[in-house]
């Protein structure tokens, strides 16, 4: 389960919230990291967080060397909508999602001629559609690792899968043959496995789908969230990233009622599935941190770390990581050039699941990542909400977490 260690609480905190949450799963306080009655983003950090709301969640994983961040931060928020729902907490398999993902992009690639993306990535309305045709499973019951290897590491796999589609798609014998999804299929089974019509699981026999019928979540009360000017607010539209295989549209609304949604589900014990752009200088994994300084010239960026992509984990160096800075006034303007001019872009897929306020009263979002938990927050870190407001493409979220009145813009029952 989450640790609330992105260096913690005092105990007596520790106590009387868990008092207070008893279906909550046990929280782990490393003595070493407690700081008076505050948490911290780093061990010799000076950010001193107060807990607003905590949402619980399972263990951090780690996406290892694959584009499918998209997989594991959604998935992580099904997790957690499933314990809100009273079931049983159980982790469910990344890579059943992502294998079944992987040929139905190649299915859009090919009848697009190859006028289309093909990669590793994906969006998050690609998880409830996937739940729905294909079902899900437990973690244990498929790992996805059957190339020899302890974690993952999709280089070999997807520089082969995306030889073969475009192969295909130069209809070499003036015709598709029937063959070459059963082609695809072959390989996503050697490298990922072949994955199960039917499995026991604990002591109960299912399928991918009556499993999913299971968890006792309706994947159509998901819905993605966004805010851009070049489309009507309170409208759906395409979110145009290279990752959207799925043509997924997104309700658009104005940035101040991104964050009230935001908010609003946070407080009501909803998570959310984040997307945003992570190559800013202001976000440092290593940190603990993403914000958006009034200067950014004060951070200097030491080395390259394309480990997990962007240089999001490239040493970062500022006072500004050490301790609260002032940060930039976002406007409805400003994200509308950053999407326009490419510096915002769909980098990555976390899971949000709290809010904190530091020792000036400024918002953070408490972020779950996917890359491990080599940081002093255990794989956790702190978004500001200037952060927030500024770099979110999109997220997912469970449409009874939606304030009234915004609802009712947006015409969803």
């Amino acid at each position: 389960m989450k640790k609330l260690s992105l260096t913690l609480f005092v105990l007596l905190s520790v106590g009387i919230y868990q008092a207070q949450n008893k279906d909550k799963a046990k929280i782990s306080v490393p003595e070493n990291k407690v700081v008076s009655d505050t948490i911290k983003n780093k061990e010799d950090g000076h950010y001193f967080f107060t807990l607003v709301k905590d949402i619980e969640a399972l263990d951090v994983q780690s996406q290892g060397r694959t584009g499918t961040c998209w997989s594991f931060s959604s998935l992580s928020f099904i997790e957690s909508e499933v314990i809100k729902n009273g079931k049983e907490a159980v982790g469910l398999s990344e890579m059943f999602i992502v294998r079944h993902a992987y040929l139905e992009k190649a299915i859009n690639y090919v009848r697009m001629h190859g006028s289309f993306n093909f990669s590793a990535g994906g969006a998050f309305h690609d998880i409830p559609f996937i739940i729905k045709k294909y079902g899900i499973v437990p973690e244990s019951v498929y790992q996805g690792l059957d190339y020899g290897s302890e974690k993952h590491n999709h280089s070999e796999m997807d520089a082969i899968l995306r030889k073969m589609v475009d192969a295909v798609i130069k209809n070499p014998q003036r015709g598709l043959t029937p063959s070459w999804k059963k082609a695809m299929e072959g390989v996503l089974d050697a490298y990922l496995g072949t994955t199960p019509k039917e499995f026991e699981y604990k002591g109960k026999k299912y399928t991918p789908l009556s499993y999913a019928k299971s968890l006792g979540l309706n994947m159509d009360n998901y819905v993605a969230i966004s805010s851009f000017t070049h489309h009507p607010f309170y409208e759906t539209f395409i979110l145009e990233v290279p990752d959207n295989w799925g043509f997924g549209k997104v309700y658009n609304v104005p940035m101040n009622e991104m964050i009230d949604i935001m908010d609003n589900a946070i407080m009501d014990g909803y998570s959310i599935a984040w997307g945003s752009d992570v190559s800013e200088k202001g976000f440092s994994f290593k940190n603990g941190l993403a914000i958006v300084p009034e200067d950014e010239a004060t951070i200097s960026v030491r080395g390259r770390d394309n480990k997990n992509f962007s240089d999001a984990g490239a040493d970062k160096i500022s006072d500004a990581f050490d301790e609260p800075v002032k940060e930039l006034e976002i406007t409805q303007e400003m994200r509308q050039i950053g999407f326009d001019n490419y510096e915002t872009t769909d980098d990555h897929g976390m899971h949000i699941t709290g809010i904190v306020k530091d020792q000036k009263g400024t918002k953070y979002y408490i972020v779950k990542n996917s890359w491990g938990t080599k940081n002093d927050a255990d794989g956790y870190f702190y978004a500001s909400e200037t952060y927030v407001k500024y770099k979110t493409i999109d997220y997912m979220v469970h449409k009874d977490a939606i304030p009234s009145g915004i609802k009712k813009k947006l015409g969803l029952n």
